[in-house]
């Protein structure tokens, strides 16, 4: 692990209690402190609710609710030295610069030597927290800025000191990094940091253009979305998402901290439609409503939105802007030349937010590639101011300022001049530095990128629905490229064809099966059977099932080890494929089960045979077979979808011996080194005979779903499937007494 063995967060507020949440799904245990409740029964019931609020949020803070466990709770009066042992102290509070010096003096008295210590401030200067600190603390003193939240935002902003200790700094970046699976990014100290900088600045001119132009917030969001590549939230469903009551003091610590001629400064205004709803309560989801909400109409909801000029609610419609058809036929650029108010709203945004970003350079950042991270990894941008210009065409986004009487930065006329911010090179991506040189992007060693690899290689194999790639050190890369990563035929096919170019070749020992989309796989293209049965192409759709069941035993089979490495969504035919590995290693934030039942179907591909071996064999599991039946029944029948690879864990789906990698940038070097492991005097599982109680087994499972039933909780065909399903987890005409 890393020299931080335990650490402490003091403010259990949304930001504190989250992230001690995140430090718990690295296996970290963690101190949770907040003042103390004015009960005098219960004096740790802020830091105790905090907890209970965390068991209950969604999207879940928790990869496992047992990892609550690991959080011990207390109050800054009675408990604050529980801090002592603690390597690494976060401070949380609000944003006050004096309390907060209170609390730094404190800590100082209650800190181990060489401890770190660090804030989550989202706006306060780190030379502002440090001017009269402990010379002792100063030294293990940074910002460590957390995005909400901190489980899925991967930004972490360090702000460190000229006082401060470059090895803390590396603990930390390695910590954050390797276990709590962040992109760390050292920023400067500016107000903001980086992606605070931009993104409030891109909010506030989004509020301010969208109430002077009158438009809708649907019409708003639907610009701010998808054509810029940035989360169909948009501008108002995002800050609903944040919070309206943050707003003021963000702009207040802003407008006290910025230079004067920032541009923050020309676009600021104190929107009156937002001090109308803050002045009600209308904060956004944390409240009853924001710039969107959902009204209850007897039993269905009705989604509304807000009127940003009169702050009435009416039903939320899509937009129908001519804009918006443009920006889908000719994109970005086709957006910014419409003559519509969709079309000004949209080069508003561009001409001053993506020139804002720009004119920052060297100021919050050195580079262009931090400053387009930290937009992508802390606001969830697909892609960064730069890489948005790149898209419109920096040429063509130039001409277009020319018409403007805005100040172009330098940096922007330096790219037209060169053609780009970014370039391919002799395989390498590039980057526009300053001073008009490109230089490499960076690679970690400990980072092995798909990516990179397809720029200075061809693949192996490959057809329309999956590739090869060789990823060298003897290991082969099987990359799905269909639409979802859905499996059908063709994949089927080139999975054969590795496996026989495989045990054709010295050179080749082993197989991860990976890919850098969103979602590992969504599993079986459901629209192919459903043509054929549309059709009573019957006999196409048993080919298809045998093919696949074929398909995953030869995997199984194999004569050299398999890894499969799964991020975001493994379903069904995906989830079955993780079940045919020989391992897994999987990125933390994982979802995968067996859902074929919640579409009306029972899995066919081998998952119902595989779950049953892995409960067989779980030394856990009572003696018998109706314990694993009952168990794989109720996993499989009930559609579970795991919430993490942790969870993946505690149903059976991943066994206790597969890996789990926090971070996905590195999730394909750890896959490689596993099968790498595995190679060594390697020989495929034996297949192990199931003693299934056929039609006895059956009569058990009838009695679990006659009481769902009576709940209401089966349709007539949840009955027909999971009576069939009970047919197959039981070994259907089989005898157990024979």
């Amino acid at each position: 692990m890393s020299k931080i063995k335990k650490v402490a967060v003091i403010g259990a507020g949304v930001m504190g209690a989250g992230i001690a949440a995140h430090i718990t799904n690295a296996g970290i245990p963690c101190i949770l402190l907040d003042i103390p409740a004015k009960t005098k029964t219960n004096k740790n019931a802020v830091a105790n609710n905090a907890i209970k609020a965390l068991l209950k949020t969604t999207p879940a803070s928790f990869m496992s609710k047992k990892n609550a466990k690991l959080i011990t709770t207390g109050n800054i009066e009675d408990n604050f030295d529980l801090i002592s042992d603690c390597d690494w102290i976060i401070e949380a509070i609000i944003e006050n610069l004096g309390l907060k010096k209170e609390l730094y003096h404190k800590i100082s008295k209650h800190r181990k030597p060489k401890s770190i210590v660090s804030s989550n401030t989202s706006t306060i200067p780190l030379k502002e927290l440090i001017s009269d600190m402990d010379e002792k603390l100063r030294p293990y003193f940074l910002i460590t800025h957390f995005f909400n939240p901190p489980r899925y935002m991967k930004l972490l902003e360090i702000v460190a000191s000229n006082y401060s200790d470059r090895a803390s700094i590396e603990i930390i970046k390695k910590v954050c990094d390797v276990h709590l699976g962040k992109t760390v990014i050292e920023a400067k100290d500016t107000p903001g940091f980086i992606a605070n900088r931009i993104g409030t600045f891109w909010f506030q001119l989004g509020v301010k253009t969208a109430i002077e132009l009158n438009l809708k917030v649907e019409e708003a969001d639907a610009i701010t979305s998808k054509p810029f590549g940035i989360p169909k939230s948009g501008v108002f469903g995002t800050l609903d998402l944040v919070g309206l009551d943050l707003l003021p003091h963000i702009a207040a610590s802003m407008l006290e901290r910025l230079p004067d001629q920032d541009n923050y400064r020309d676009i600021y205004f104190e929107a009156p439609i937002i001090t109308q709803m803050l002045d009600k309560g209308w904060i956004g989801r944390k409240g009853p409503s924001g710039f969107y909400r959902l009204r209850k109409a007897g039993t269905t909801k009705i989604k509304e939105s807000i009127d940003l000029k009169d702050g009435t609610y009416s039903k939320s419609i899509k937009p129908s802007l001519a804009s918006l058809n443009t920006a889908r036929s000719e994109g970005l650029l086709g957006l910014l030349g419409h003559e519509d108010k969709g079309g000004r709203f949209a080069w508003e945004l561009a001409s001053k937010g993506l020139l804002y970003a720009a004119s920052l350079i060297t100021q919050i950042a050195d580079t262009v590639v931090d400053i387009d991270v930290a937009m992508k990894e802390g606001y969830g941008w697909k892609y960064g101011p730069f890489e948005i210009i790149d898209k419109i065409g920096v040429t063509q986004f130039v001409e277009l300022l020319r018409n403007t009487s805005i100040t172009i930065p330098p940096i922007i006329l330096l790219a037209a001049q060169k053609q780009g911010f970014y370039r391919i090179e002799n395989g390498n991506i590039q980057f526009l530095n300053v001073d008009g040189t490109y230089h490499d992007i960076p690679k970690h060693e400990d980072i092995i990128s798909l990516k990179d690899i397809k720029l200075n290689s061809s693949p192996i194999l490959q057809n329309k629905s999956a590739k090869v790639w060789d990823l060298d050190d003897g290991v082969v890369c099987f990359e799905f490229t269909s639409k979802l990563n859905s499996l059908d035929p063709d994949t089927m096919n080139l999975y054969k064809k590795t496996i026989k170019y495989i045990d054709s070749t010295d050179k080749q020992i082993a197989l991860v099966i990976y890919n850098e989309a969103d979602h590992f796989s969504a599993g079986a293209n459901l629209g192919l059977f459903l043509y054929a049965a549309n059709l009573a192409m019957w006999p196409e759709i048993e080919n298809q099932i045998e093919d696949g069941q074929e398909t995953y035993m030869a995997i199984k089979q194999a004569s050299f080890p398999v890894v499969a490495a799964p991020a975001g969504m493994a379903l069904g035919g995906g989830c079955e494929i993780l079940l045919h590995a020989d391992a897994i290693q999987a990125h933390a934030e994982t979802y995968t089960g067996l859902v074929e039942v919640g579409v009306g179907l029972v899995p066919s591909w081998g998952g119902c045979k595989e779950m049953l071996l892995r409960f067989s064999k779980d030394p856990k599991m009572p003696k018998g077979p109706m314990p694993s039946i009952a168990k794989a029944f109720e996993l499989i029948g009930m559609a579970r979808v795991s919430t993490s690879a942790i969870e993946a864990k505690e149903l059976g789906i991943l066994s206790e011996s597969d890996g789990i990698t926090m971070n996905r940038n590195r999730l394909l070097k750890d896959a490689k080194e596993k099968a790498l492991s595995l190679v060594t005097n390697y020989k495929p599982p034996e297949e192990a005979a199931l003693n299934l109680p056929g039609a006895s087994g059956r009569a058990a499972i009838k009695t679990i779903l006659r009481d769902m039933d009576l709940k209401g909780l089966l349709t007539p065909h949840d009955k027909v499937v999971t009576e069939e399903l009970s047919k197959v987890l039981t070994g259907h005409e089989t005898d157990i007494t024979e």
